[in-house]
């Protein structure tokens, strides 16, 4: 073992671990984010103890931490504040409000006594940001209504924890100032932090990204370094890394070169995350865990159970559809990194003993554990659960159903995907005096759609309620720009199901995937790479909207079966 007091050696062990660990993990379909906490385990003080330089791993992890949170922001419109600012507040504050409420009832059942089940009951209200978010990425969900919901109240959560974390640090430290004052010094230097991030929005920012503009390489560099600074003005401050980062992500996502910055740092996101899990694996005490196996359970299934329900319950009250609330509720069914940490402050305050300490870390294993799978399977979970979801759902779904206000209009064509190419076929539609509906799973494409003097609405193509949000009965064609397989399929299924008898247009990339589309009962096909969207792609399209034809022109000469 003389080799892994080497800090290299050690490193390139630790990689060579993962690699492996997490392809046996891919091999038996495991979330990596699952196998490289196991990895953690395995190198830290509970298995092979290679970790010599923890201090080293941790600063990775910290790094790749500030990384992931710039690159929300980064993606973050601000115009998305008036949409989903009020209910990632409310829901935040209301779900860790319930959780601690409920939290304590269950504690004090179990005999704790009252400091203990308030560290208890305040440790299940966190989730963990950083795990939420890199699923949502994976998943290509970030840019949805409920992802961006989910980052806004995980955001507040975050905001809530600093401010528990001050307030118990100065409790135990007994300082002459009280706690109240504290927290007040804290909100006043977080609104300067805002004003100077502001001014700097405003006048030196956007300057300065267009003068690096012309080396990719030097503002990528900047990028880096203004997200590390941010993230280490935020803790100075009293604030967490996270929030500071996400703020310096923030504060360029207003800049054109945005998409540049972002691209380039996926790849660095991923490899620097690694050492976040990593080092959550390693620091977990298994010793502690020993006699809490049953309130373990208990306390992970409210978790798991209880905290999405609460989200559920405030979403559906303030008049969100029952997916989007269920999507973003599975946020919130895990504790995070932060209640650990919470844990490691009351033990050392004296506030909590080690048994409390194992409790803790025994939920966070759990629920963190199944809690990834409930996410990476959230919409087959969706579709099983979804007859017994209606209770949450408002008749109307105001936040997103905008039909009865759109039964009284007309359009000739709905146009589902917003994004480069659907806004292309909006524009030659458009030049040809056609009146077009837009429909997207992002708030910000929707917003931009509006701001542009369209109609346009939040909605999945996933969703299998998606039809019952549409004026299906005045539209003659519908066309989806979404290149995805599975998911067109899926959409010319659930059209077809609520009795739609106008045309169907999907878009595909091959041909092979084309065919099995015209065969399912699409009318017609869009090649984006071969179409020229103008004169060309209009005449393909004319037949779509002559009620007299039974199928479009272009979709190799097959009528649809009625």
């Amino acid at each position: 073992m003389e080799a892994f007091s080497n800090p290299f050696f050690e490193l390139a062990a630790i990689m060579i671990i993962s690699a492996l660990v997490g392809l046996v993990g891919r091999f038996l379909r495991q979330p990596l984010i699952v196998a490289f906490i196991g990895v953690g385990i395995l190198v830290g003080p509970w298995g092979l103890d290679l970790l010599e330089s923890i201090d080293k791993v941790h600063l990775l992890a910290e790094l790749g931490i500030a990384i992931l949170l710039f690159a929300i922001g980064l993606k973050l419109d601000l115009t998305l504040i008036k949409s989903t600012g009020k209910v990632a507040l409310l829901t935040g504050l209301g779900q860790v409000l319930f959780t601690s409420f409920f939290g304590y009832i269950i504690a004090v059942a179990f005999g704790f006594s009252t400091m203990t089940a308030l560290y208890v009951a305040v440790a299940l209200t966190f989730s963990s940001t950083i795990i939420i978010v890199k699923l949502l990425s994976d998943k290509k969900e970030i840019d949805s209504l409920h992802g961006q919901i989910s980052i806004g109240f995980l955001i507040v959560q975050d905001i809530v924890v600093v401010l528990v974390m001050i307030f118990l640090s100065a409790l135990g430290a007994g300082t002459a100032s009280s706690p109240a004052f504290d927290i007040a010094i804290v909100v006043l230097k977080g609104f300067g932090m805002l004003a100077v991030i502001g001014l700097l929005m405003r006048y030196v920012l956007p300057h300065l990204i267009k003068l690096l503009g012309n080396s990719q390489e030097l503002m990528v560099l900047f990028a880096i370094s203004w997200a590390i600074s941010l993230a280490a003005v935020g803790d100075w401050l009293g604030f967490s890394k996270e929030v500071g980062a996400f703020l310096a992500g923030v504060s360029l996502a207003s800049t054109e070169y945005r998409e540049i910055i972002s691209g380039r740092m996926t790849t660095l996101r991923d490899f620097l995350l690694l050492f976040f899990f990593i080092n959550l694996g390693a620091e977990l005490d298994l010793s502690l865990i020993g006699e809490q196996i049953k309130p373990a359970v208990v306390f992970s299934l409210f978790v798991l159970l209880g905290n999405p329900l609460i989200v559920l319950v405030i979403m559906g009250i303030m008049g969100y559809k029952k997916r989007t609330s269920f999507l973003a509720g599975l946020a919130v069914a895990q504790i995070s990194e932060f209640s650990l940490i919470l844990a490691a402050l009351g033990l050392h305050l004296g506030h909590i003993d080690d048994n409390t300490m194992g409790l803790i870390t025994l939920v966070g294993l759990i629920t963190i554990g199944l809690s990834t799978y409930m996410i990476l399977y959230s919409h087959q979970i969706f579709e099983f659960l979804s007859p017994l979801l209606g209770i949450f759902e408002k008749k109307d779904p105001f936040r997103e159903s905008m039909v009865k206000k759109l039964e009284k209009e007309h359009f000739d064509v709905i146009v589902i995907g917003l994004g480069r190419y659907g806004n292309n076929v909006a524009k030659s539609l458009e030049r040809a005096g056609k009146k077009v509906m837009g429909v997207d799973f992002d708030p910000g494409a929707v917003e931009r759609w509006r701001k542009k003097g369209r109609t346009a609405q939040f909605g999945d193509a996933e969703d299998p309620d998606l039809p019952e949000t549409l004026p299906l009965k005045k539209v003659k064609v519908i066309i989806s720009t979404l290149s995805d397989f599975e998911i067109n399929l899926h959409l010319l299924n659930i059209i077809r199901h609520h009795d739609y008898d106008g045309k169907i247009v999907l878009t595909q990339h091959h041909a092979g995937n084309a065919k099995k589309l015209i065969d399912a009962g699409a009318d017609m096909i869009l090649f984006p790479f071969v179409d020229a969207v103008g004169t060309g792609f209009l005449t393909r399209l004319e037949d779509c909207f002559d009620d007299d034809k039974e199928t479009c022109a272009g979709n190799n000469g097959k009528s649809r079966k009625k």
